[in-house]
């Protein structure tokens, strides 16, 4: 037999690479996780120590509401703040001062280092280090202004400034990493056409960058949404802190937890969703680039 009828023999018996490819495994393995699921949920869900009752009662209750509007407000501005402060740092830890260096490197150490629960705690009582705090005049120490320290960092202002310092250590590294996967031969052609820093970095390097960087910063948002409930250590005035407070009045552990869960699950999953669109445009966008 010729080697030619040999070979197209041979090529007939593989499987078609393009034709696509069945994988019942997968369907089965997908059907079991589902009704695994749905049979655990339905458990829970039927267990007699539960109140539906009390869960539908204060699904919607003013408390609940306000706790989750507080949250959503915790979550935004913190990561805003977080993002903002991690851009800077991100530029620290870039730039070619050593001192400037230094410190970015130290704070995303320092700050990475310290548990965030730790890092609520602390801010949630500096008024234990300081009381109050006083503007003097340089001259006279006469004392200009002077607030006490438990009227000025509220529960709410301490949570906003722990998660947000926390936040920007974490982002600081996403920012860096973005900007560093840009090549660098993007830089040295805007050094050739004239830009300044500024304009190489707003026009050139930060548009390529944000390829990399809006993905995880998707889900370090996700992540601030679920690291807000740590601020119930402080009574910050967030979802589970309302949901607490509730429970130690009727007694309804479970039930006001579940409840917390309902919504962190329901705005996890809208955010979760906004980031996927958000991903697919991005890589949409880069397949055409």
């Amino acid at each position: 037999m010729p080697t030619s009828t040999v070979k197209q023999n041979l090529i007939g018996q593989l499987p078609d690479p393009v034709a696509k490819q069945r994988h019942p495994w997968r369907i089965i393995s997908g059907i079991l996780v589902v009704i695994a699921t749905i049979f655990v949920a339905y458990g829970l869900w039927s267990n007699q120590a539960l109140d539906h009752d009390t869960i539908g009662r204060y699904l919607t209750h003013d408390n609940i509401m306000s706790g989750l509007k507080n949250t959503i407000v915790l979550a935004l501005i913190s990561m805003a703040i977080g993002v903002v402060g991690g851009f800077i740092f991100a530029l620290m830890r870039l730039s070619e001062n050593p001192v400037l260096r230094a410190i970015g490197f130290a704070y995303v150490a320092i700050v990475r280092s310290i548990p965030l629960l730790l890092l609520i705690l602390f801010v949630g009582n500096i008024s234990l280090f300081w009381s109050g705090i006083d503007i003097l005049n340089p001259i006279t120490k006469e004392v200009w202004f002077s607030w006490d320290t438990n009227d000025l960092i509220t529960p709410f202002v301490a949570s906003v400034i722990a998660l947000s310092v926390n936040e920007a250590a974490y982002m600081a590294e996403i920012i860096r990493s973005g900007i560093s996967s840009v090549d660098e031969g993007q830089r040295e052609a805007a050094d050739a056409l004239g830009l300044g820093p500024f304009r190489t970095m707003t026009r050139v390097i930060l548009p390529q960058a944000l390829r990399v960087i809006i993905p995880p910063t998707g889900s370090q948002f996700i992540t601030m949404i679920k690291m807000t409930s740590l601020v119930s250590v402080i009574a910050g005035g967030d979802l589970l802190t309302e949901a607490q407070n509730i429970a130690a009045i009727n007694l309804r552990t479970l039930e006001l937890l579940l409840v917390a869960f309902l919504w962190y699950f329901a705005v996890t999953g809208i955010a979760t969703i906004g980031q996927t669109i958000l991903e697919r445009r991005l890589a949409r966008g880069q397949r055409k680039g």
